[in-house]
């Protein structure tokens, strides 16, 4: 099986990614660690030399790599990633796609003091958040199976959304992992 999450910049797609990944017994994988392995340094950094262009070509290398290579994995992507459409049909076509969807205004809620985000280092941080959800939601509704409410959740509990969003779709066996929302503890 291989997921990949899509959604806004702080909308948990690698604190969910990583957690996910943990309960289904695969490897987790962040496109953004990816490309600064790659180029060995900061997205930002990245960012500010080359362009974002330059970087979206980068970003669709990587994720073409990614969702093409062997073997299960949940993939957490960039708040970007959706704006090319080769990137919506790599994700769409060769993976289970998740849209962990916020408000813009929890996003800045979270958002408000984080220093690495470059399309966020404006006068008005909100009102960019505003602006990238009214620009990106309708891609990001276009590249997914499903669409996961994540502006409240707790981590665990956007976790056993989509473990069970996988079980009713029969993508997830619920003997393997099952959803734990509501269970006792043992």
């Amino acid at each position: 099986m291989k997921l990949a999450l899509v959604g806004m910049p702080g909308g948990g797609k690698s604190t969910v990614g990583k957690q996910l990944a943990r309960q289904i017994g695969v490897p987790f994988v962040d496109s953004d660690h990816e490309i600064e392995a790659r180029i060995g340094g900061s997205i930002k950094q990245f960012f500010e030399r080359h362009g974002e262009d330059a970087f979206r070509d980068l970003e669709t290398e990587v994720i073409a790599e990614l969702v093409t290579r062997p073997g299960d994995c949940v993939l957490a992507t960039g708040g970007g990633a959706v704006l090319r459409d080769r990137n919506r049909d790599l994700l769409h076509s060769n993976a289970t796609v998740l849209y962990l969807r916020s408000t813009p205004e929890d996003l800045f809620r979270r958002l408000k003091h984080d220093t690495t985000r470059p399309l966020l280092q404006v006068k008005d941080p909100l009102a960019r958040l505003r602006e990238l959800h009214h620009q990106r939601d309708p891609l990001y509704r276009r590249c997914a199976h499903y669409v996961l409410e994540s502006a409240r959740p707790s981590v665990h509990a956007l976790v056993n959304m989509a473990l069970m969003q996988l079980e009713l779709a029969g993508l997830l066996d619920p003997t393997r992992v099952a959803a734990t929302v509501g269970a006792e503890p043992v």
